[in-house]
């Protein structure tokens, strides 16, 4: 007969099992030389956890690292400290950390070839900017190695508005760890991580919190997010995608008569986007046929689509749609992040890309590059796979701001761009530099221009800079020597030109 059940009596307490700790946070120190910009440097590196606290004092999240000081006598006030992050949203940062800024760098052929199979040459990066700045790249939960803490999920931090209070934590935390709060202060983002960065700082600067930078580096910026939905009765996006579409077509030799100059030609789309082709899409069914006529005609032109395709779409050119129109003749499709890259699909008939080329063309060489870095060079022992990026972030990630879900608003959208002009009028000294690639169908340089001129923004406080290449601009070898000039000058060092497009 089995033993009867026993209660605790009314008057006994059970006590719940407490939360294990969490174990004290991982750190990897490692001592390297290197000639950056003609200077031999000697560096610290970094690598490990920084864990983040809730306003109760318990465990909430480990963010993994990656910061590289240079060893420099000198006070923290002249020595200034920059943040890098990816986008995505769900990107860890090994893009920007072994692309363009870090110490070591992966070589892949910029200009719309394929790196082939491993190994893949990792060397030094001559232009690391650690004779101006210390390096800070952050990885965020769910990427990388950061996770949550305690008794927090996941999904808690994937949302536009946790994710940017937990960046602004881990600065905070960071800045007071290694007693940086003198230091001149930059954040530096790509793709999402342009939104992530303006996000974080309006978090950091408002209110009391009173953590202002000193600049902005966004590369290939997105923050008015209705400048890329293509939606039924959205046009906007149509009208900024339109150079793009055409320096894309110019490139893959679709304009005919091809433009004797390409800066003049941009213009001349520019202008016809916003003077002809944005009425005549808002004008709709009332679109004069006279008129009608005309746009596409030049729509034709500047696109190198046909005119009978644009007339089918009603004028609408859908970026996939364009990646598998526009060299639909030869059996081959072009890149979203960068449309000078190549690929081919099982079906030449289909109505968007299988894939992406550029991104597959060198995502094997950073991935493979990035996981051999971690334990040869930085000495990162054993700790859980190194997640380069989560599909399951990007496709949970709340969207919503928070004054967005009051069940009596309308649903908005993602626009960031009025707190960049507020950061602006509220810091004076604040720098911004835009980097836009000419050939980005992800990000477009219209998109950006038009999110400058609509927003608050003050022009003239922005270094718009524009590079021959697409979203990650940095793998061609000249566009990556331009940024990182162009990023010098952000943090004071002068650039040697700013060319325009």
């Amino acid at each position: 007969m089995p033993a009867a059940e026993t209660k605790p009596a009314e008057n006994e307490k059970t006590e719940a099992a407490a939360p294990i700790a969490p174990a004290a946070p991982k750190r990897f120190v490692s001592r390297h030389e290197g000639q950056f910009h003609d200077r031999q440097i000697a560096y610290t590196a970094i690598a490990g956890e920084t864990h983040l606290k809730d306003a109760a004092g318990k465990p909430r999240a480990s963010l993994f690292s990656f910061a590289y000081f240079a060893d420099i006598e000198v006070e923290p006030a002249d020595r200034p400290i920059t943040f890098l992050f990816n986008g995505g949203p769900g990107s860890a940062s090994l893009w920007l950390h072994m692309g363009a800024f870090g110490p070591k760098r992966v070589i892949v052929p910029g200009d719309g070839a394929y790196p082939g199979a491993a190994p893949y040459p990792v060397k030094d990066n001559a232009l690391c900017c650690l004779d101006l700045t210390d390096l800070v790249f952050i990885d965020p939960v769910g990427t990388g190695f950061s996770q949550p803490l305690g008794e927090a999920k996941i999904e808690e931090f994937w949302g536009l508005d946790e994710d940017a209070d937990l960046i602004a934590d881990f600065i905070k935390q960071f800045l007071s760890d290694h007693r940086r709060w003198a230091s001149p202060r930059y954040l530096a983002g790509e793709s999402y991580g342009t939104t992530r960065a303006v996000a974080a700082a309006a978090k950091m600067q408002s209110n009391m919190s009173g953590v202002a930078f000193n600049g902005l580096a966004l590369i290939s910026v997105i923050l008015d997010f209705h400048t890329a939905r293509f939606e039924k009765g959205n046009v906007l996006p149509d009208v900024s995608y339109l150079p793009t579409y055409a320096a894309a077509a110019l490139y893959h030799k679709k304009i005919e008569p091809a433009p004797a100059d390409r800066p003049s030609f941009l213009d001349e789309v520019r202008q016809f986007a916003l003077d002809e082709y944005a009425p005549a899409l808002l004008a709709g069914a009332r679109l004069d046929p006279a008129r009608r006529r005309h746009v596409i005609e030049r729509l034709a032109y500047y696109s190198g689509l046909s005119k009978g395709w644009l007339e089918r779409t009603n004028l609408r050119i859908e970026p996939s749609r364009f990646r598998k129109e526009l060299l639909r003749d030869r059996g081959v499709t072009i890149g979203r992040f960068d449309a000078r890259y190549l690929g081919e699909d099982y079906d030449e008939a289909g109505e968007s890309p299988d894939d992406d080329p550029s991104a597959y063309a060198v995502k094997g060489a950073y991935i493979s590059a990035m996981q051999d870095y971690l334990g040869r060079d930085l000495g990162v022992g054993p700790i859980a796979p190194y997640v380069a990026f989560s599909m399951e972030a990007l496709k949970k990630w709340n969207w919503r701001a928070p004054q967005e879900k009051d069940l009596l608003r309308l649903p908005g959208y993602v626009n960031l761009a009025p707190e960049l002009g507020r950061l602006q009028r509220e810091s004076p000294a604040l720098r911004v530099l835009m980097a836009n690639g000419l050939f980005d169908l992800a990000t477009p340089f219209f998109a950006v221009e038009n999110t400058i001129a609509g927003n608050g923004i003050d022009a003239a406080r922005i270094a718009m800079t524009y590079y021959d290449a697409g979203h990650m601009m940095y793998v061609n070898e000249d566009c990556l020597g331009r940024l990182i000039a162009d990023f010098r000058a952000l943090l004071g060092a002068g650039a040697e030109h700013a060319p325009t497009l």
